[in-house]
Formats: C-alpha cells, sequence, structure tokens
C-alpha cells in the first residue's frame, strides 16, 4: 500500500476563527472525498429522498487512504492569490481539488470568499509535488 495523504490549504490572512477554520477544513475534506467518489461535487438533483443516484467510484488511492491512517495535512497560505495558484497547479497536475468559497453568513460581512481547499486524497508523492514547501497551520 502506497503512503497516501490529503492535504488541506487554509487561507491564515483571512484570520478566522478557530471554529470557522475548522468547519471550512471540513467542508473542503468531505468535498473532496465525495468529489473522488463521484467525479464532481454532488449538486441536490443527485438525491432522491436520502439516495444518491450516482454509484461511487473509489481509485486506488482513495481505497488506501480510507482503509489506511486517514492522513490530514492542514498548511496554509497567506492570500487568496496563493490558494488559487495552489487550486491550478492541482487541477492541472490531475489531482482531485475542492474549492470552498463562504457564503458569508457569519464572517466576512456577507462578502463571498474563498476560504480554503482539500487536495486528494491522493498518492503522497503526487501531492507533495504541489504543496511540500508550505508551512503547518498552527
Amino acid at each position: 500500500m502506497a503512503e497516501t495523504k490529503q492535504v488541506i490549504v487554509v487561507r491564515k490572512d483571512l484570520k478566522m476563527p478557530r471554529g470557522k477554520i475548522a468547519a471550512q477544513a471540513s467542508h473542503a475534506s468531505v468535498g473532496a472525498l465525495l468529489q473522488s467518489m463521484f467525479g464532481k461535487r454532488l449538486e441536490e438533483s443527485d438525491f432522491d429522498g436520502f439516495q444518491i443516484n450516482k454509484t461511487p467510484i473509489v481509485d486506488d488511492a482513495t481505497k488506501d487512504w480510507l482503509t489506511g491512517e486517514f492522513t490530514k495535512i492542514c498548511v496554509y497560505v497567506e492570500s487568496e492569490q496563493e490558494l488559487m495558484n495552489i487550486y491550478e497547479k492541482a487541477q492541472k497536475s490531475g489531482l482531485n481539488v475542492c474549492l470552498i468559497t463562504d457564503n458569508g453568513h457569519t464572517c466576512f460581512n456577507g462578502v463571498k470568499t474563498k476560504t480554503c481547499l482539500a487536495i486528494g486524497p491522493c498518492f503522497s508523492a503526487d501531492v507533495d509535488l504541489i504543496t511540500k514547501d508550505l508551512k503547518l497551520y498552527n
């Protein structure tokens, strides 16, 4: 089994409260996993009652991640531009990436704001090419 992980990249410049960071990172993590399994973000039309009308597909990296240690790494950037640069690099590399835009209901004065993203689950060697120079969120 190859080493796998999910990397969550959070904007530190927004100075979000800890609870907001946790919620946004959770949105990114779950969103990325669902995208990985269903090929895209699920929309309301994909649901029939409480059933999802799609069959999940689990690639090797996601399977290893789900059956392994579920490794998540949280790193940070200092601007929206840095976040979008990481997003574009991940997309160009063919990695699964889920960008989160907050609606601004509890923070950001009602302004929609890009807060974070998650890359993966994927093989560590692939995501490290994009995120290895980012610092751990502390």
